[in-house]
């Protein structure tokens, strides 16, 4: 139950549910590669993204200093209709701006 509420929670926040789209579309992206793309302070960005890891969204991958976030895989059946509702729904999507090159962020 508990983790069924987590993820219900996590869903509900729009700057949440744009994140999910924008990896989903984008697939792993670095912290700064999503800072600079959504416009996002970092520590408001990090609180997002904790979030979406606890409720079973996310992966995090460590690349020396740097955080790279992805979709899980595999998700549950729950969390891949989750998404598949997220892709329908109209909302503009930003593009991905890179800041990182070589696998350093230059934030």
């Amino acid at each position: 139950m508990e983790i069924f509420l987590k993820t219900i929670s996590a869903l509900n926040d729009e700057t949440r549910v744009l994140l999910l789209r924008f990896l989903d579309a984008n697939g792993e992206c670095c912290v700064c590669d999503l800072q600079e793309s959504l416009d996002m302070i970092q520590s408001r960005l990090s609180r997002h993204l904790k979030i979406l890891k606890e409720a079973g969204f996310l992966r995090v991958e460590r690349k020396g200093t740097w955080a790279y976030y992805s979709i899980r895989s595999p998700l549950d059946r729950f969390r891949t209709e989750a998404l598949r509702e997220i892709q329908h729904l109209e909302m503009e999507v930003p593009p991905l701006k890179k800041s990182s090159q070589n696998g350093e962020c230059k934030i």
